[in-house]
């Protein structure tokens, strides 16, 4: 990205990706040297596949378009730099999402995890009683006796998984618990949690940062905010504050 950045001598480079259906995402059309033309949003009839993936390179010069106050890049800065032909577009080569969303983070690991499986499999854990399908875990992490981890599951550092716990579809970040003999499918355990025993979670639950959950909790797509505590099931998927 840098070479090509440094090869065109512009004020911006995008990174863009194809998708399957544009019409859900803003679409750049650019020429053949990458050159960006205009931006589209939201096409309802085909004008092009390739999106904004999120991901720019800027000269200094592009300070000097903005000003002292509240400025969309999107909105007001790269429509002037298109109709002075200073932005280009480079294609994205390799698999891109959109993980702004749980569910969608948890489908784009994912797929990472896949990647990994073909490209480094080393560094995956090896398959075997306890741990099926691609797992991705630190070294400072523990997992105790009888455990089923997997398939597509990342242990972060300083994570302990207890006895007999069940863990499939899930993201554990740094200094998580997960007590023994708990369940947990397409969730995302935040930094320093703390998952009770015989815990049920399930349906992209998500846990912020330091949140306790009691025994023996069924939690079916709760969004659970930092510092909390939950002494009661969720039975229905909302936010907990």
């Amino acid at each position: 990205m840098v070479q090509f950045h440094k090869h065109h001598g512009k004020e911006g480079t995008i990174v863009v990706t194809r998708v399957e259906e544009p019409s859900k995402y803003g679409v750049v059309v650019y020429d053949e040297v990458g050159c960006i033309e205009r931006f589209v949003e939201k096409p309802q009839e085909f004008v092009s596949n390739k999106i904004n993936a999120g991901l720019y390179i800027f000269t200094p010069d592009i300070l000097d378009r903005i000003e002292v106050k509240p400025t969309s890049i999107e909105k007001e800065v790269f429509p002037a730099m298109v109709s002075e032909r200073q932005l280009y577009a480079m294609e994205l080569q390799g698999f891109w999402m959109d993980v702004g969303q749980p569910k969608d983070f948890l489908t784009g690991m994912c797929l990472y995890l896949q990647s990994l499986r073909t490209k480094n499999p080393g560094c995956l854990l090896p398959q075997g009683p306890g741990i099926v399908g691609n797992v991705l875990m630190d070294p400072t992490a523990r997992i105790g006796k009888n455990c089923r981890i997997g398939p597509n599951v990342t242990i972060g550092p300083n994570v302990v998984v207890e006895d007999g716990a069940c863990i499939k579809r899930c993201t554990l970040l740094n200094g998580a618990t997960i007590k023994s003999h708990s369940w947990l499918d397409s969730c995302i355990i935040g930094w320093r949690c703390t998952v009770g025993q015989w815990v049920r979670m399930e349906n992209t639950s998500v846990l912020g940062e330091d949140v306790f959950v009691k025994d023996e909790i069924y939690i079916n797509g709760g969004k659970v905010l930092p510092h909390k505590a939950i002494s009661d099931s969720v039975t229905e998927p909302q936010i907990i504050m």
